[in-house]
């Protein structure tokens, strides 16, 4: 129908005519109450966004010099994280002459990833940027 028909139309039914698909031949139009769609589409919007959880990333420290009972403490806790559905950012600080020992805390930074591997896994591998190793562990899905 014309678009001055399906206005009238809108008019005699106290309805707006809502353009859904201008692209089409002919436009598609849809004769529907503007205010109520909108304030639908807000709520879904909002019911969507409060459904949706934002993933934190927890920062796990370790060195060099750190004894097994504390890294299995820090591995517990990463593993807790993990299965929260967080993130962990796993770093390694070097102090001193252990700079010149890098790979060695690369290894130790992997050591802990495989030891994680049960509840996550790292997109890449340990990055030394200064005086960190660093990297990101992701928890896998459930």
């Amino acid at each position: 129908m014309s678009k001055a028909a399906a206005q009238d139309k809108a008019d005699q039914e106290g309805l707006d005519l809502v353009l859904m698909s201008p692209q089409a031949v002919p436009p598609v139009c849809k004769l529907m109450d503007y205010g109520k769609y909108k304030f639908d589409a807000v709520k879904k919007e909002k019911e969507l966004r409060k459904n949706q959880k934002i993933s934190e990333i927890k920062e796990i420290q370790l060195s060099m010099r750190i004894d097994e009972y504390h890294t299995s403490f820090k591995l517990k806790n990463a593993q807790k994280i993990l299965q929260d559905g967080d993130k962990v950012k796993v770093s390694l600080r070097m102090r001193g002459r252990e700079q010149a020992y890098a790979k060695n805390a690369v290894e130790d930074v992997k050591k802990f990833v495989a030891d994680l591997a049960e509840f996550g896994f790292a997109d890449k591998e340990p990055v030394i940027m200064g005086r960190n190793v660093s990297v990101v562990i992701n928890p896998k899905k459930q």
